[in-house]
C-alpha cells in the first residue's frame, strides 16, 4: 500500500540532482581552443608531416647548393672573375632594389634555419613518443636485420650532417675557421679550405653521411605523408638512390678536385 503522509509533515530535502542548476554554456565558452596547427603538431601524424615537409625543403636546398657549387668548374671569364664568384654575387643581389642587398639571401637562410629546427624537434619528439609507446625494445635479432642500414643510422648521420653544417658556415660563410678567408672570393675560399687534408676528409665523410641520410629520408617521406604503396616502391627506391648518389658524387668531387689541383687559385 502507498504510504500516506500526514498533513504538516516537512517535505523531504531535495536530492543533489534535483537541486542542480541548469548547465549553461558560459563555462564551456571561456575555454580557449588550441591553434589547429599546434594541435596537429602534437600528434605523431603531425610531426611526421613536419618532418616530410621540412625534409623536402632541405632536399631542394641541397640540390640547388650543389648545382651552384658546380660553377667552380667553369673557371674564369674574360675579365678574370670566377663563375662561382659571379654566382655568389648574384645571390647577394637577389630582389635588389626591391629589397636591400643580401636581405633576400638572409630571409632564405632564416627559413632554412627554421626548417632545420622544426625537423630536429619533430625527429626528437617522435623518438620520445616511440619509446613511450614501446618501453621494451625488440628482442628478436630478425627485427634488427630487417631494418636497413640507412634507417638504423639516421640519428648518427643526422648528427654528422648537423656538425658539418655548423663547420661549413664557419668555414665558407663566416670565415672563422678559415685562416685565408676573403669575403666574397668564393673560389679562393674553397681552395684555401679544402686544400687542408683533414678538412677535405671531413667534407667527404660528412657528404657520405648526408647521402645515407638523404636515401632513407627520401624513401620514408612518401610514407610519412600517406603516399606509400607497394606499386610505387620501385620508383621510390630509384628516386632515393639516384638523388643520394648525385648529391654525394657532386659534393665529394669538390675536395677531390682541390686536392688534385683541378681547382686551384
Amino acid at each position: 500500500m502507498a504510504q500516506t503522509i500526514p498533513p504538516g509533515t516537512p517535505a523531504a530535502p531535495a536530492t543533489p540532482s534535483s537541486a542542480r542548476e541548469p548547465v549553461t554554456a558560459t563555462a564551456v565558452g571561456t575555454r580557449r581552443r588550441k591553434n589547429f596547427l599546434l594541435d596537429l603538431y602534437g600528434t605523431a601524424v603531425g610531426k611526421k608531416y613536419v618532418m616530410a615537409i621540412t625534409g623536402i625543403m632541405g632536399i631542394g636546398y641541397i640540390v640547388a647548393h650543389m648545382v651552384g657549387n658546380l660553377k667552380m668548374y667553369l673557371g674564369q671569364d674574360a675579365d678574370g672573375i670566377y663563375a662561382i664568384d659571379h654566382y655568389g654575387e648574384f645571390l647577394r643581389e637577389l630582389l635588389v632594389p626591391i629589397l636591400p642587398r643580401t636581405v633576400t639571401l638572409w630571409i632564405l637562410r632564416s627559413g632554412l634555419i627554421l626548417a632545420l629546427v622544426l625537423h630536429l624537434h619533430a625527429a626528437y619528439s617522435l623518438t620520445v613518443l616511440n619509446r613511450r609507446s614501446r618501453p621494451v625494445k625488440y628482442q628478436s635479432a630478425r627485427d634488427y636485420q630487417i631494418a636497413s642500414f640507412a634507417s638504423r643510422t639516421m640519428r648518427w648521420t643526422g648528427a654528422i650532417v648537423l656538425l658539418f653544417i655548423v663547420w661549413h658556415l664557419l668555414d665558407l660563410t663566416g670565415g672563422q675557421v678559415n685562416p685565408d678567408f676573403v669575403r666574397g672570393a668564393t673560389y679562393r675560399n674553397v681552395d684555401a679550405s679544402l686544400s687542408r687534408v683533414p678538412v677535405a676528409a671531413f667534407y667527404v665523410l660528412a657528404n657520405i653521411a648526408l647521402g645515407v641520410h638523404l636515401y632513407h629520408g627520401t624513401w620514408s617521406l612518401f610514407q610519412s605523408i600517406g603516399w606509400s604503396s607497394p606499386r610505387f616502391n620501385a620508383w621510390r627506391r630509384a628516386l632515393a638512390t639516384g638523388l643520394a648518389t648525385v648529391v654525394v658524387v657532386g659534393n665529394v668531387s669538390f675536395p677531390v678536385a682541390v686536392l688534385a689541383g683541378i681547382v686551384k687559385v
